[in-house]
């Protein structure tokens, strides 16, 4: 399997908690309320699994390695990508700020709650059309085999490693309970392989 790959298979993972946020700001809006419990664990999964781990090991290792290549740190694709998962923190922030008064029925609160996750959902989705279309295809172009097994190595190091052991299928787990919330469908990602380490 190749670092990319390993990548993608987390975005449908990614994606599924996303169609469940998007459920929820619907709902929050409808009923004028939010529900507290599913949007503390969508913020952490969005935390943790999306900003930590996945965005962590493009940042920290796979965009490094384009660059090593000749890919602008300052205006190429791996720049844009960057920028774009700053934004999107900023959105997790907004909501993070916003659950406990919009659990209350805070309707100022609320709004902002629903305005940021749907910045949020709309940058996200975008920004992993251009990975998986884009920038995972000139990843694989430019890294050789040998880059491609040294960056799969430092993948497994962080999940086994840099991450406290279960981390990954704590997510995974909680992406799947969000789904199940939600009428959601599991991504098959969810119940298969997503990380370096086969879980």
């Amino acid at each position: 399997m190749k670092p990319t790959e390993i990548l993608s298979n987390e975005h449908r993972v990614i994606e599924q908690v996303l169609d469940c946020l998007e459920k929820m700001a619907d709902r929050a809006r409808a009923t004028g309320r939010l529900q507290k419990a599913p949007a503390q664990q969508a913020v952490d999964f969005f935390r943790n699994f999306a900003d930590r781990c996945h965005h962590g090991k493009e940042e920290t290792h796979l965009f490094p390695a384009m660059e090593a290549k000749g890919f602008s740190a300052d205006c190429g694709p791996t720049a844009v990508m960057r920028l774009e998962h700053e934004q999107g923190r900023g959105h997790v922030r907004g909501m993070a700020e916003a659950i406990e008064a919009a659990a209350s029925g805070d309707a100022g609160a609320l709004e902002r709650f629903v305005r940021h996750a749907r910045g949020y959902l709309g940058l996200l989705r975008e920004h992993i059309q251009k990975e998986d279309h884009c920038l995972f295809t000139m990843a694989n172009q430019a890294l050789s085999e040998q880059d491609q097994a040294a960056l799969l190595a430092t993948f497994h190091r962080v999940e086994h490693e840099e991450m406290a052991a279960g981390t990954h299928e704590r997510y995974v787990e909680i992406a799947n309970q969000l789904a199940d919330h939600y009428g959601v469908a599991r991504a098959p990602a969810a119940a298969g392989a997503v990380c370096a380490c086969g879980h």
